[in-house]
């Protein structure tokens, strides 16, 4: 028995002409991007990064030189830098960058320590909070890779660590290294943390999921030899025992932008927020209020009380510190109510979205700002 089979003819020149046709603008589109970063914004891939203020933009405490202390500082907005050594440094903000970014922060030894004892550390690291960590399903058999990418420059080559520190619950660290190759070069780095399936973020709080943590320099208590890449609540295993001592000579500085941390295991370009994105971001943290001009609210009666109403720009993380710059105890500011009349009045500010009160006495006509800090 003989089976014909017969299949329809091809004309080649069409099917090269059909490879001609347009795939559609966005088709087209992404078919010509030339880079990774063309791509991503052509399908509108934002919101990578969990990291805020990864490109340094905003320094709403200052952006001079100050002296870091063993409780931590803020200059930066959302960064936060320790120093428990016998030496010193002091950061700023830097318009010394790579391609692509307005600001950096930099860091100088000011006082050396050529010699660490056990406990002793120089580091500094972005808290967040638990809610914004719950994607990386820790502690589930799902728990995704996260992947960390930056910009940095120093005068003292070598190796340093970078440690994911899980906070909530059970703490558990994880480190990876990266070396600084040539000395006051501009070097991008990336590197993934695996996925940690051995103790999960259970609450949904605004608490401290885990914390990124860039060591400088530490002491033999938090490092340990062959444990990169792994999982562990042993605090010995927070940096490499390879870890440069950065704070060992007043010529070494430390620059650092473009951070960020975001799901999976490729290092996508970084993700350049809108400024005032950025800010609201970063507001929830901590913002400051110039009021030195006319605020709106009533008196209680003359030379007593004067109530005003405040609400934050954006709902702050929880109830804040207030404090105050330019407050000039004992004496009132004038009132001018209804129009008219310059009694003194004593200042009450209530905050609005989380219910702080708090009263201030300053001197007329004196500037008056207000900080309110919920830093994790």
């Amino acid at each position: 028995m003989t089976v014909k089979v017969t299949k329809p003819a091809i004309n080649v020149r069409e099917e090269l002409a059909d490879l001609r046709k347009p795939t559609g603008i966005a088709g087209e589109a992404m078919l010509r991007a030339e880079t990774p970063q063309e791509q991503f914004n052509l399908i509108g891939a934002g919101h990578r990064n969990m990291l805020i203020n990864g490109a340094m933009q905003h320094w709403q405490r200052g952006t001079g030189a100050t002296a870091v202390g063993s409780s931590g500082d803020y200059l930066p907005d959302r960064f936060k830098f320790w120093e428990s050594t016998d030496g010193a440094y002091t950061f700023e903000r830097s318009t010394d960058t790579p391609s692509g970014f307005q600001y950096s922060t930099k860091l100088q030894v000011t006082s050396a320590d050529t010699s660490l004892s056990t406990g002793q550390y120089a580091i500094f690291a972005q808290h967040l909070e638990v809610q914004d960590c719950l994607s990386a399903r820790m502690g589930y058999s799902d728990a995704q890779e996260l992947t960390l990418s930056f910009w940095v420059k120093s005068s003292k080559t070598g190796t340093y660590s970078m440690t994911l520190h899980k906070e909530e619950g059970t703490d558990y660290f994880c480190h990876r290294t990266f070396n600084i190759n040539a000395a006051n070069t501009w070097e991008h780095k990336s590197f993934t943390y695996p996925p940690n399936t051995l103790s999960g973020i259970s609450a949904n709080s605004t608490g401290t999921g885990f914390r990124v943590v860039c060591w400088l320099a530490g002491g033999s208590a938090y490092k340990s030899a062959n444990t990169e890449g792994q999982w562990s609540t042993n605090a010995n295993r927070y940096a490499s025992d390879q870890n440069v001592n950065w704070m060992d000579s007043t010529s070494n500085d430390f620059y650092i932008t473009g951070v960020q941390l975001e799901l999976g295991k490729v290092a996508t370009p970084f993700e350049h927020r809108s400024y005032g994105e950025e800010l609201a971001l970063c507001q929830r943290y901590f913002y400051k209020r110039n009021l030195g001009g006319i605020g709106i609210g009533n008196a209680y009666q003359a030379n007593a009380w004067t109530y005003q109403h405040f609400v934050h720009p954006v709902t702050m993380r929880a109830t804040p510190t207030t404090t105050y710059t330019g407050a000039t105890a004992g004496t009132w500011p004038t009132a001018v109510i209804n129009g008219v009349g310059s009694d003194e009045h004593k200042l009450t500010v209530y905050h609005k979205s989380q219910g702080a009160v708090s009263d201030v006495y300053i001197g007329s006509n004196t500037p008056l700002i207000v900080s309110d800090d919920a830093e994790l």
